[in-house]
């Protein structure tokens, strides 16, 4: 039983990826916009480079806790980059 859930732990459900992508976004448009390279957003955030890299991709589904460091580091809230998220998911 332990072996199958430490398998599980890494999966990804399939139909939040085009959320992930749109919350990837909204982050980019974010650090984009306070000018900050994916380098130094990761320092501000306490993240890896490739971390940061792959929420901005889509590909990875960060935990509140991260959702909340990114958005400390982005000089935002949490809410502000879901509702930016949520708009650019609307969009497809």
């Amino acid at each position: 039983m332990v072996d199958k859930a430490v398998s599980l732990r890494g999966m990804v459900s399939e139909k939040s990826a085009p959320f992930r992508k749109a919350f990837g976004a909204a982050v980019r448009q974010f650090r984009e916009r306070c000018g900050l390279s994916q380098e130094r957003f990761a320092f501000e955030s306490g993240l890896d480079r490739t971390y940061i890299s792959g929420v901005e991709c889509g590909v990875r589904n960060p935990t509140i806790e991260v959702v909340q460091r990114l958005a400390q580091a982005l000089g935002t809230t949490p809410s502000k980059l879901m509702a930016a998220a949520e708009k650019l998911d609307a969009k497809k």
